[in-house]
């Protein structure tokens, strides 16, 4: 069964550019990955500091893969300086 999950960022005022910068770098590298259906982020027009990632991954163990990649410990390591809240949902579809 696949996972979708919906994470939503909101980037510290002072780093929404850096905050950008470092999620554009999961996008290429994410999709590139066994298992990834879907990845893509957006950034919402009218609420800048706020970045939406909808991803969905074949099964867990693609999306558990996922979290073991070099690109996702980067982020990991580096998002909190950048961001004021993180949250996420899964999804499932109706």
């Amino acid at each position: 069964m696949s996972i979708t999950k919906k994470v939503t960022f909101i980037a510290n005022a002072k780093h929404i550019k850096e905050m950008k910068n470092l999620l554009k770098t999961m996008i290429e590298a994410s999709k590139a990955e066994d298992g990834c259906l879907l990845y893509d982020i957006f950034q919402l027009v009218n609420e800048p500091q706020k970045f939406i990632v909808i991803e969905s991954w074949q099964d867990k163990k693609s999306l558990d893969g996922h979290k073991q990649s070099a690109h996702y410990k980067h982020y990991k390591s580096h998002f909190e300086p950048y961001c004021q809240e993180k949250f996420s949902d899964e999804l499932v579809i109706l």
